[in-house]
């Protein structure tokens, strides 16, 4: 199969990142994307200059509008318009608001309706909403592990009734990288009467995402994955701007009130989506979230899928010439509309192979168990080579049998 070599003199993102070493292949950008190099000098100013001798006068100077500036970019990626998305928090702590305030409008309706795959910690907090709700809502999770996609949207259908108050879901799943219909899916569930909230975590900066088109009700994502915001950035979450006066933030913390520099004693929620801030903002972690995301912006969401569609059909080639024979699997969608930006492989023993992959290959794709070898495509800098070089390390692993030298017991971060 051809490729494109000269694609990667033409294209000149991959330039723009911090690569120690371009003999690695780096392919868990899907875990945690690459270092920008803008954002080497950004933390340089922001800690000598903004912090080391402006001191205080930042907060008005530089970093009371970095949350709500950086949420139009990230809007702009995803389909929503100004004012309606804000980076605050994590992740998680993003679902629990906005999943708690939804339910707060459920009008008698129990079924908090997601998917048994979803990301474990989307799980826990909305089965912990519905513990904590002492029998008010029921978490239904639906078991679509094997589906096909019309299957999957099948069952989803059956799933969402009238008495279904929230549906919630992850855009791409974590694992096996297939992606929801999500215009489909919200359109479904308004139909019923539920509200939507998606989580974009694995899909923000690589698909795009139209999340006013599809009337979508609220969204949560992280920024240290295809957006480069670094390990542990903080999240942001998209409230539909006619919801903004209707839902409440459970944690009615001081950066969400109307004049958080009041300091007044009762607490009146801001009437815009800042309403959903909670306490002071990590501003090292905060800015540094920047430089990716005008990088993403840069290269045009669009001009990033279609590279990724390439690169990821070019793998899928390459499972079916050379892997499939010696036992792998392909457990991602095969249809391009159908998957995310990272195509998972399956074979008995993916943990040592991953292992053979980073130590013997050179080739840093992540693991998920059982048996799940995921390699993340991150269009903005994965190249041609990257997906080569990982190939040739699969074949490798299993034709010399080198896996074998490493063991079976699983260890540190997968």
């Amino acid at each position: 199969m051809m490729h494109e070599r000269e694609d990667s003199d033409a294209w000149p993102y991959r330039d723009q990142m911090v690569i120690a070493d371009e003999g690695i292949a780096y392919l868990d950008g899907n875990s945690l994307g690459r270092l920008p190099r803008r954002t080497v000098s950004l933390i340089q100013d922001l800690v000598n200059q903004q912090w080391g001798a402006t001191l205080i006068g930042s907060w008005n100077a530089h970093w009371l509008a970095l949350a709500s500036r950086i949420g139009d970019k990230i809007g702009r990626l995803i389909g929503a318009p100004a004012g309606t998305t804000l980076v605050c928090d994590s992740t998680s702590i993003n679902l629990y608001k906005l999943a708690w305030a939804m339910l707060q409008h459920a009008g008698g309706r129990r079924k908090i309706v997601t998917d048994r795959a979803n990301f474990p910690s989307d799980l826990y907090i909305l089965d912990g909403l519905a513990d904590q709700s002492a029998g008010q809502f029921i978490l239904h999770s639906l078991d679509l592990s094997g589906c096909e996609p019309e299957a999957i949207e099948s069952r989803l259908e059956q799933a969402i009734d009238s008495d279904t108050a929230l549906v919630s879901l992850s855009h791409v799943h974590y694992k096996s990288g297939y992606a929801f219909d999500l215009a489909r899916l919200t359109r479904m569930a308004h139909e019923r009467g539920a509200r939507v909230l998606w989580d974009l975590s694995h899909s923000v900066g690589a698909l795009p995402i139209d999340l006013i088109g599809a009337g979508a009700d609220g969204a949560v994502g992280c920024t240290y994955k295809y957006l480069n915001g670094g390990p542990g950035a903080p999240a942001f979450l998209y409230v539909r701007e006619d919801l903004h006066s209707q839902l409440g933030n459970p944690i009615q913390g001081w950066f969400g009130a109307h004049r958080p520099f009041d300091f007044s004693g009762a607490y009146e929620p801001s009437p815009s989506i800042a309403r959903f801030a909670v306490g002071t903002p990590a501003v090292l972690s905060l800015a540094a979230i920047e430089p990716g995301v005008d990088l993403v912006l840069e290269a045009g969401i669009e001009n990033l899928h279609h590279r990724s569609i390439r690169m990821s059909e070019y793998l899928i080639a390459q499972f079916d010439c050379r892997l499939a024979e010696l036992g792998y699997r392909m457990l991602s969608p095969r249809q391009a509309q159908r998957r995310g930006s990272h195509v998972s492989i399956g074979h008995p023993n993916a943990w040592q192979i991953t292992q053979a992959l980073i130590e013997r290959y050179r080739v840093v794709p992540d693991f998920r168990g059982p048996d799940t070898i995921r390699f993340g495509i991150t269009p903005l800098y994965t190249n041609m080579q990257d997906i080569e070089q990982a190939i040739g390390g699969l074949v490798s692993a299993v034709r010399e049998r080198s896996f074998e030298s490493f063991s079976p017991e699983r260890y540190g971060v997968t």
